[in-house]
């Protein structure tokens, strides 16, 4: 069995004591007198050096040390006695408190109290001298008091450990929120980003490849208008993005976000994308007149009508395409229809981002969302629809 390694403040503590407890026995200097039943000599050496060598243990087998230190302790009070002895017992008793485990922990400062309390009594009895007092004394600082003072220096040293865990586990979970909130912000962006940018590209990808594969110069030049037309306020858009993104503690305050005021303009807009296509764009706005919705939904509807639109430029057949709201029941449902099928002509290329990111921004305010292909009186057809709940106190009147 290999035994723990000692601490090198153990063997400082063992050898610093059994060389003072030498240079007294040296000078003849003792704790008792000549009338201890053994003489005086090296026998007086003997608890010493046991004492000494269980400091070598004080800290490694805490316990052990305690139980064979009181023993050689006894046993120095039947010799002459060593002042360094019953010293480095007093040590063993503070390390066996602050060292051992938690049950010694607890119990070792009452079995010292209560020792301490027997042996007063048991020598106020025999001596019947209030001199006997001074022997209660003794035993208390040898036992009791290293043992009140282990336990109170190992409850200050748990509640630091506790309170460096709190510090480090508020700091970790600080660190969690940080990467969760940079997360949603790197989604969120990502989401502005493609709301906003994919409906001019979409338009400009479409156009671009009907440029390229038809011989047509009139065809031509409407789609290079198209094209300039959505590159200019694809511009706008990613300035307005840039707008948001940019500290607005100087002069240059962030754009105003997009609301639903402006989807007579976005629907106009995709009417002019969409035409070349056989696509034609038409508005149904149902919502209360003298109410104005909150501004995530207001944004949120905005986008999910945005992302439909562009997400009809790419794959609808040509046809009509309905963008309805209608706002009841505490509740703004957002509609839009377009034909389905297999469009022939060019197309613009897909990611399945657009879907997603509708569906966390409704999943964001608690509403429902819903797209795919329904039959509409027998005739197939996509329809995205979202359900954004409002609050009734969240309206705000309009100006």
């Amino acid at each position: 069995m290999r035994l723990p390694r000692t601490h090198r403040d153990d063997a400082l503590i063992a050898a610093a004591g059994f060389a003072c407890g030498l240079l007294l026995w040296s000078f003849g200097l003792y704790t008792q007198g000549p009338s201890s039943p053994l003489p005086g000599g090296p026998v007086v050496l003997v608890p010493l050096a046991a004492m000494t060598a269980l400091a070598l243990l004080r800290r490694t087998m805490p316990r052990t040390a305690l139980l064979v230190g009181t023993v050689a302790v006894v046993a120095d009070q039947f010799t002459r006695g060593n002042l360094l002895t019953v010293v480095m017992f007093a040590d063993i008793v503070y390390a066996a408190v602050v060292y051992g485990p938690p049950a010694s922990a607890r119990r070792i400062p009452v079995t010292t109290g209560l020792i301490t309390i027997a042996v007063t009594l048991g020598f106020l009895a025999w001596f019947r001298q209030p001199e006997a007092l001074l022997i209660g004394v003794v035993t208390a600082l040898l036992s009791f008091f290293p043992a009140i003072t282990g336990a109170v220096v190992r409850n200050h040293r748990q509640a630091a450990d506790t309170a460096r865990l709190r510090a480090e586990q508020t700091a970790l979970l600080a660190e969690m929120d940080r990467r969760q909130a940079v997360i949603a912000e790197r989604s969120r962006m990502a989401r502005e980003l493609h709301d906003m940018v994919a409906n001019h590209l979409s338009a400009i990808a479409i156009h671009s490849t009907a440029a390229l594969s038809l011989d047509d110069p009139k065809t031509s030049r409407d789609a290079l208008g198209v094209i300039r037309e959505n590159s200019v306020d694809g511009l706008a858009e990613m300035r307005r993005l840039i707008g948001l993104l940019r500290d607005s503690s100087g002069h240059d305050e962030p754009a105003a976000a997009p609301t639903l005021d402006g989807l007579d303009a976005l629907v106009r807009q995709a009417g002019v994308s969409g035409a070349a296509g056989g696509l034609t764009f038409r508005l149904v706005d149902d919502r209360e007149p003298d109410a104005r919705l909150p501004a995530p939904v207001e944004l949120a509807a905005y986008r999910i009508v945005q992302e439909s639109l562009t997400n009809t430029l790419k794959h609808a057949d040509a046809g009509e395409v309905t963008v309805a709201l209608r706002s009841a029941d505490h509740a703004l449902t957002v509609q839009v229809t377009s034909a389905f099928g297999a469009r022939p002509g060019p197309r613009a290329p897909g990611s399945g981002a657009g879907l997603v990111g509708m569906r966390e921004r409704i999943a964001l305010l608690g509403g429902v969302f819903e797209a795919g292909p329904v039959d509409d009186r027998g005739v197939k057809i996509w329809r995205v629809r979202a359900e954004l709940p409002v609050a009734e106190d969240d309206k705000e009147p309009q100006a």
